[in-house]
Formats: C-alpha cells, structure tokens, sequence
C-alpha cells in the first residue's frame, strides 16, 4: 500500500528497532510507496512511511532490493557530496565511502551480502543512516 511520507524530523531522528519476519508487510508497503515515487526517489527507509523498523529499499540500478536489518560490513574511499531527501527540503552536505559491503536479509528472509559502488552504494548508507536516526 501507498504510504504518505513522514517530514517530522523529530520522528525521524529517533532509531529504528530490528525487523522481524512479522515485518514483511513493511518492505511491501516500503515498495509500494517508492514505485508511486520513483521519478525523485531513488531509497527508502521505513520511517519515511512512519514505521521504526530496519528495513530499506534502494534502487540498485533499475531494480528495487529490499533490505531487512541492514548492515554495512565493509567501507572504503571516503569523500563529500551533497543529498536530497524525500522527508527533508533542499540537499545538505554530507560524508559517503565509495565501496561498501552490505549484509541483511531479503524479503525470503534469508540472509545476503551484497557489494557496492557508486551511487548505489550511496543510495544504501542514506538509507542506514535514516534507520539510525541520522538525517542529512
């Protein structure tokens, strides 16, 4: 289901809790609502649609991967870029790594390690960052 996006930034600082199997609904609706938006939106977290829990979804070139209890393993090539948010106005400053490792679990619940670069790699530390409270 299409969800309306969360820009209360006091709601979105707060930390999200662990996903469970219970919260596959989540990642639908989480899916759902960045298909309705994909013309300028290219990730998500699950506050953005006002629910506390460690699941995203990333476009990962034109593919939409779905991501429970997402963590970063590996980073590599700092460096500095500005962002947009769905939930924020404007795009702020902000420190990103070039290559990444992630871990979760996908929405069979089985668990993954996937490698990133790039953008796409970006699009993912956004999205943990929303997970962890962390705003741009």
């Amino acid at each position: 289901m299409i969800k309306q996006i969360v820009k209360d930034t006091t709601f979105l600082q707060q930390r999200s809790t662990p996903a469970s199997k219970a919260d596959l609904q989540v990642g639908a609706d989480l899916q759902d609502t960045l298909m309705a938006n994909r013309d300028h939106c290219v990730g998500m977290a699950a506050n953005m649609i006002g629910i506390k829990k460690r699941v995203i979804i990333a476009m990962i070139g034109p593919f939409p991967v779905l991501m429970f209890n997402p963590v970063i393993t590996k980073k590599s090539g700092k460096y500095e870029t500005e962002e947009g948010c769905l939930s924020l106005t404007g795009e702020r400053p902000t420190t990103r790594y070039e290559k990444i490792t992630v871990k979760f679990r996908d929405k069979d619940w089985k668990e993954q390690e996937l490698p990133l670069e790039a953008f796409p790699a970006q699009i993912v530390q956004h999205e943990i960052d929303h997970c962890d409270g962390i705003l741009i």
